[in-house]
């Protein structure tokens, strides 16, 4: 998701295979682009994730899902390509994350039309695009877009759609000025609802909730990197303790939704930007509480525009904790 991604490398076999034949070398960038999505260059990450997507639509009944994630991250990639992307970055993948995740999103919130592809598909070039620029303008302060154009893109499309009546919406949020939730929804969880929560809030990150598919992404972690998929389980236990603790309501925790982009946060702070060590941890550890508070921000403001704040509260997070470029390696490392 970033310059600074972890370098994952193919199998000897594959990695050659795709260097001498150009469609193998498609399918490997768009791989990469799916493992991007939590920050690994890795196309067997990549696949793991498309596994685990398609388990969780075919699952939900919501096999778009997944064609979406397809069509999403290939035209991002094409994209990319087209506007002559750096080839450096398109071969990490850096060009289609954005993409297979609103290629995820969209299906998830509006009916399966021939209308809603051309949605997708509209919506994963301008994605591209907006990666493009928003890159070029945070280069200066050293951060990435993160998930930013997917998150911008996404909500121009939801928004957009209440206002076009040939776009059908199924599971949009209805408008409304959040409340506390009852007191009946703060019950503390029990170990089932619990471990539900911890790896849904995993699979939460493709808007997916799913116990499968949160193991299947966090073994395609473990496959690039099993720091990242240590971080992005941690987090998502710390962010379920946050919101149980500061009252999030035990429908919206079992259901992953305060912890996906905490998750993001985890792995981000915790392994790619930063090496772990102590104060590392640490760093990650405060950055993916704030997260959790974010998103009951985001959730109150966003409410009454009816639409969701997908990974946004951990957009915000990691700009605020890269900004500071703060040296966090011990002293015998700097």
């Amino acid at each position: 998701m970033s310059d600074v991604a972890a370098q994952g490398t193919a199998p000897h076999s594959w990695g050659a295979l795709a260097s001498q034949n150009t469609f193998i070398h498609f399918v490997d960038v768009c791989l990469r682009g799916a493992g991007q999505v939590m920050f690994q260059n890795n196309p067997l990450t990549g696949l793991f994730f498309l596994v685990g997507i398609f388990w969780g639509a075919y699952s939900a009944h919501m096999i778009s899902v997944g064609i979406g994630a397809i069509i999403g991250t290939v035209m991002g990639t094409l994209t990319a390509y087209a506007t002559r992307a750096p080839k450096e970055n398109i071969n990490m993948g850096l060009h289609g994350y954005n993409g297979i995740l609103v290629g995820c999103a969209l299906p998830t919130f509006f009916a399966p039309t021939p209308l809603l592809w051309g949605y997708v598909i509209a919506g994963s070039i301008f994605s591209t695009i907006l990666m493009r620029a928003i890159s070029g303008v945070l280069r200066t302060w050293k951060v990435s877009a993160m998930t930013g154009p997917f998150v911008i893109t996404t909500w121009f499309l939801m928004l957009a759609a209440y206002n076009f009546g040939h776009i059908q919406i199924t599971s949009l949020p209805h408008p409304v000025v959040a409340v506390q939730p009852p007191v009946s929804d703060l019950f503390t969880l029990d170990m089932r609802q619990f471990w539900h929560a911890a790896f849904a809030g995993v699979s939460q990150v493709f808007l997916i909730n799913n116990v499968i598919t949160g193991i299947l992404f966090l073994i395609g972690l473990a496959v690039s990197s099993v720091w990242a998929a240590v971080f992005a389980f941690v987090g998502s236990l710390v962010a379920i303790c946050t919101a149980v603790i500061l009252g999030g309501g035990s429908t919206a925790i079992i259901a992953g939704l305060f912890q996906f982009s905490a998750v993001l946060t985890a792995i981000g702070l915790g392994t790619t930007f930063y090496k772990p060590n102590w104060r590392v941890v640490i760093y990650a550890l405060v950055g993916t509480i704030f997260t959790v508070v974010a998103q009951g921000a985001l959730n109150v403001v966003l409410n009454t525009f009816g639409i969701p704040t997908l990974t946004f509260p951990f957009v915000i997070a990691a700009w605020i904790f890269l900004l500071p470029n703060l040296d966090l390696l011990p002293a015998s490392h700097r």
